[in-house]
């Protein structure tokens, strides 16, 4: 079996650590404190940080400016391209990771796309709509069918991957009701925005609405992704464990290859010790008698 997939050390599927989620042993505050600490880094690192809000927020609300102000849509959506390009090529240089550099540029590229196609100013934020109504829906449907796409994104973060799924069901909870968090928040989001979309609101109230419904429901729902998981065991770092396993293999094949070492240069020797006592043995008396008889 595969570290994903083994039963836990005490047989009960949990860690021995897991805390008032699994039922089992409660941790102490300072034991506490730095799986939190580490929860809370992981999931800044896993949606961008202040950084990528930025870039997700700031594109949009440079938009929706320049196009209240002088009303050119062509205008607004390249300044609003062009920021974005900034900042993704500002990712590179400090070889940040690479999603997060192209996924605000892609992002703000479809909406250009849209607003210049259609010429209304609203489509600009069609692609980010759509976007979130369809994440909305997968993080609802991925909780209910027992595969939280919040598990899915968050466990190579942890260094998890999918032990989740069987081996640590208090954490397994956690990721579903996180991922409900998001599913609503984002259907939420999407509940004020398509309706006013659809009536022909007025284009720059809409971009307003749209830039300030940005930060506040993401906030929310990291906030309480974070409040879940800070509560959940601890994550079961199976990289960890298939790097021992690595290195415990490698250390028996040392030993079996130093005890064959071993057993060639004792076989060696023992067949060098009977051939030298073979040699030191006297000649057979009768041997020789009935060679000089034959003469």
């Amino acid at each position: 079996m595969t570290p994903l997939d083994k039963p836990a050390a005490d047989g009960t599927g949990e860690r021995a650590d897991a805390g008032p989620e699994s039922g089992t042993a409660t941790r102490t505050d300072g034991e506490a404190a730095a799986p939190r600490a580490v929860t809370e880094a992981a999931l800044f690192d896993a949606f961008g940080g202040v950084r990528g809000l930025v870039e997700t927020t700031v594109p949009g609300l440079v938009f929706i400016t320049m196009f209240t102000i002088n009303k050119d849509i062509h205008a607004a959506a390249l300044t609003a391209l062009g920021l974005s390009a900034v900042l993704g090529v500002f990712r590179l240089i400090r070889k940040d990771t690479v999603k997060h550099a192209f996924s605000g540029v892609f992002g703000v590229a479809f909406g250009v796309l849209f607003a210049m196609m259609t010429g209304d100013a609203k489509a600009f934020y069609l692609p980010g709509m759509l976007y979130t109504l369809g994440l909305a829906l997968a993080y609802i449907i991925t909780a209910a069918a027992g595969v939280p796409l919040l598990g899915l994104v968050l466990g190579p973060v942890f260094k998890e991957n999918l032990s989740w799924r069987k081996r640590n069901p208090g954490r397994k909870k956690a990721y579903t009701k996180a991922s409900y968090a998001w599913g609503l928040i984002l259907l939420g989001k999407s509940a004020i925005l398509f309706p006013m979309y659809l009536s022909g609101a007025d284009a720059t109230r809409f971009g307003w609405v749209t830039v300030a419904l940005k930060i506040p429901p993401f906030l929310l729902a990291v906030y309480l992704t974070w409040i879940f998981l800070a509560k959940a065991p601890a994550p079961i770092n199976v990289i960890a464990e298939m790097e021992a396993e690595e290195r415990a293999e490698k250390e028996r094949e040392r030993e079996e290859k130093t005890l064959g070492d071993i057993g060639d240069a004792l076989s060696d020797d023992a067949s060098r010790e009977l051939l030298a006592e073979s040699e030191r043995l006297p000649e057979d008396p009768g041997r020789g008698q009935a060679g000089r008889h034959r003469r």
